[in-house]
């Protein structure tokens, strides 16, 4: 049966080490684990750093400041909730 993982192998400090230690034995997880979910809430945040600079820039290209977020937003959902004819 063919592997569904794939290795990696990689260093830290000893004083990081302890501490990845400490916390998975206190969430109850393997080393992997502890690893996998660290990584994937990584990409998360980078993709969301990623969509807030993408908006960012878009609303400076538009005018469109802090000021004018909620006013925005309360035009958005008046046009989503109002039906359709």
């Amino acid at each position: 049966m063919p592997r569904t993982t794939t290795t990696i192998t990689f260093s830290l400090p000893p004083e990081m080490a302890h501490r990845v230690d400490e916390v998975m034995r206190q969430q109850g997880q393997s080393r992997s684990e502890f690893v996998r979910e660290a990584l994937v809430r990584y990409m998360e945040e980078c993709e969301w750093r990623r969509l807030l600079q993408y908006g960012e820039r878009r609303a400076r290209e538009q005018g469109i400041g802090p000021e004018d977020v909620a006013s925005l937003v309360q035009e958005y959902r008046a046009e989503v909730s109002s039906p359709r004819t």
